[in-house]
Order: C-alpha cells, then structure tokens, then sequence
C-alpha cells in the first residue's frame, strides 16, 4: 500500500508539472512592449575621470567599481534606460584575466537599474590583415562566454563609425567586410543577442542593413531641419525593412547640435536614442559633451530637462521674465554704485551686492551661463578679501543688469 502511495505521489507530480504554463521570456529580438526601441533613453558612457587618448581602454584596465555605481545611479535618476559602453580589443590584449569580472559587474549594476548594456566591441588588427581574423573570433567568443548569458545584455554593437570619415573609400569598404566578418560570427556564435553597427550617416546604415537586427544611425546636424530629414530617412527606411532603429550618438554643443533641439526632434519621432555622453569627461570629450561632472552637479540643466523630457518654449507667444518687475534690479545697481565710490567699502557688504547681483542675472536669464556669475561669488568668498577682483566683478555685474531696469512707476 505504502509503495502505490509513493508511485501515485510521483505520478501526479510528473503530471502536474507538465501541465503547468512554462515561465515566458520576453526574446532580445522582441523590440515591442517594454523593449520597444522607441523609448530607449540611453548614454555612451566613459568614467569622468579617465584620461585621454585612451579613455576607452582605460575605463576598464583601471576599471573603479565605486565610481562606475555613482554614475550609473546619476544615469538612472534621469530615468535612462540604456548605455552604449566602448569595450575595445586592447583591453582584452592588456587585462584578459580581469576583464570578465569588471565586465559582468557593469553589466550587472546596470541591469540592477533596470539598464540595459550594448557594448562596442570595436575591431583589431584583422581589419587590416584579414589573415588574423581567428583574433576577431576569439574576441567575439571570449565576449559571449563571459556576458551572453547576462540579462541586462541588451544588444552587440560591432562596429563604431565604419563609414567615418567617408573617404577614402577603400577604408570605408574594408571595414564594411569588417562588419560583415563581425555580425556574422556574433549571430553564429550568440543567436539569442540582436548585433547593431554605429553608423554614422543614415547611408551607410542603409548599405549594410540585411546585416543587423536592429538599424542605428548617429546624428549631429546643424539645423532642426537636417535633423528631421535625417530621422525621417532613418524611419522611412526602417519601416521598408521592419525592423527596429535607434540613434546610438547625438548631442554635441561645438556642432551647433544642441541636446535639448535635437532630443526633442528625436522624441517626437519616436526615435529611441543614446546621447554623446553621461559624464563630463576632463581629458576626453567634456568640453564639449556631457550632462554631469564626476561630483554629480551638471553644466547646463537644459540639458538634464530634455533628458527628462521637458524643453524650452520657442513658440511666438514666449512670456520674457522681468527681472525689475519688484524693483530689486534697480536696487542692485543702486547698491554696487553705491558700494564702489564709498573709500570705506566692506569686502562683506560688496560680496552680498555681487551675490544678489548674480542671483538676478541667472535667474531673469541676463547674462550667459559658460561661467556662472554665481560660481565666480562662490569663489571669492572662499579667498581672502580680493577688493580689486571683487571691484571689477560688481562693475561687470552692474554693466549687464543696466538695461534691464525699469522705469520707477512700473516697478510695482
């Protein structure tokens, strides 16, 4: 009796697993619902701290875990869903035996943020001598054995810019085959993991788009108008082939490409997109890229706004600030006046003057913001007293809020 109790125990079991709904994952190639690559809201990510020219290999060789959390934390409290990290072969050349464990805690850390990782794996020496591309294949192997397997992988991006610069053509076709060599072992050896390739005109994706799984295209233009047309070549193209499309580089301040016009441009498209890049990277691209310094603080919060979505009104109907509408400009160039012909003027009386003087001028938008009048404040109150530089600041201070003060009856 015991034993059919045990053999009918095992047979409901067997029966009751095999009628019971196997756990459902949602496919990497799946690119709708919440994969749906029109709202990806990624970052090309490099370690504010790295030092140029090789910041790429060096965010890894001297990969710093703490700082890699802080800055993935700045990413994910802008909401961003994304990152676009370079991961080039040097690395694996110089620190083999390190780099899966710094690989997989990136990855790791980013998934934990509900961020997705699309490395770029760039190319080596088989580019050129395409009698060593058992490299490239051990490279890409290595790669998979070390971080398919991850969930917060998202995609392999084997390539940045092969069609950069645009000539000479025999370059730009060598690494066209490159490309073709790279997605082509990555979707032999990896399968479950859609391959992308950053290219930087809208050409060039098209050129090789049989090759990926999902198309990407890099955009700095000049005008809201380049900028539409390019989207619109892009999704025109992608909606003929059906497949997914994102813009894996955008934002740059010295290509008159500003973050928040171009982000806008892209979010009304329904484009998903990475911007160039999280971290204000000193010896790298920071003077002209980046949301935040290494301490968290930003440069320019427009930047931070449209990253969240929000973006300055251009419409005719604009209401300008008035920075006098309680009198407190006129009060202020009053009081540096007043400051600078007194012979006994205090270093603490002139600093608060200044002070208010550049509360007004950032926050009626007065005056540009390459150094914030309000660090410049900061700055001096942490010296010993400086009247000279203090002199030429409130002077400086009361020239640019002049023109903004209103007549005495429309003060109030």
């Amino acid at each position: 009796m015991n034993k059919i109790i045990i053999y009918l125990s095992i047979f409901f079991v067997i029966v009751l697993t095999g009628c019971s709904k196997p756990e459902t994952k949602i496919s990497k190639f799946d690119f709708t619902g919440p994969r749906d690559a029109s709202l990806i809201r990624g970052f090309n990510y490099t370690p504010a701290g790295v030092a140029s020219p090789r910041h790429h290999v060096d965010t890894w060789v001297h990969y710093d875990s703490a700082t890699t959390v802080f800055d993935l934390d700045l990413a994910k409290s802008l909401n961003m869903n994304q990152v676009r990290v370079f991961v080039p072969y040097q690395v694996y050349t110089e620190d083999k035996e390190g780099l899966p464990k710094k690989l997989r805690h990136f990855i790791r850390e980013c998934n934990k943020r509900n961020i997705g990782v699309m490395p770029v794996v760039g190319s080596g020496q088989w580019v050129r001598d395409t009698t060593q591309r058992d490299k490239g294949r051990e490279w890409i192997q290595f790669l998979i054995n070390t971080v398919s397997k991850e969930p917060g992988l998202a995609m392999w991006d084997v390539m940045n810019e092969p069609d950069w610069p645009p000539t000479p053509k025999e370059r730009v076709q060598r690494n066209f085959e490159n490309c073709k060599f790279m997605t082509k072992t990555f979707h032999e050896l990896d399968p479950s993991t859609p391959v992308t390739i950053g290219f930087a005109f809208v050409e060039g994706m098209i050129e090789m788009a049989d090759y990926v799984d999902v198309l990407q295209f890099h955009d700095y233009m000049q005008t809201t108008g380049e900028i539409r047309d390019t989207i619109n070549r892009a999704k025109e193209f992608a909606a003929k082939v059906k497949k997914p499309l994102i813009n894996g580089e955008l934002g740059c301040i010295a290509r008159a490409n500003p973050y928040d016009i171009t982000l806008q441009e892209h979010m009304n498209a329904k484009v998903g997109w990475y911007i160039w890049e999280l971290m204000i990277v000193r010896q790298g691209w920071g003077t002209v890229h980046g949301v935040f310094y290494e301490d968290g603080s930003v440069r320019d919060p427009s930047i931070a706004a449209a990253i969240m979505g929000f973006f300055r009104k251009r419409t005719p109907d604009i209401l300008p600030a008035v920075a006098d509408k309680e009198g407190w400009v006129t009060k202020a160039v009053d009081q540096g006046d007043k400051w600078l012909k007194n012979p006994e003027r205090t270093w603490k009386e002139g600093l608060d003057i200044a002070e208010t003087s550049a509360h007004l001028l950032e926050a009626g938008e007065l005056t540009a913001m390459r150094i914030p009048p309000t660090q410049e404040v900061a700055v001096l109150r942490k010296e010993e007293a400086n009247i000279k530089a203090l002199t030429e600041l409130i002077t400086r201070f009361k020239k640019e809020l002049e023109p903004y003060r209103l007549p005495p009856a429309r003060n109030n």
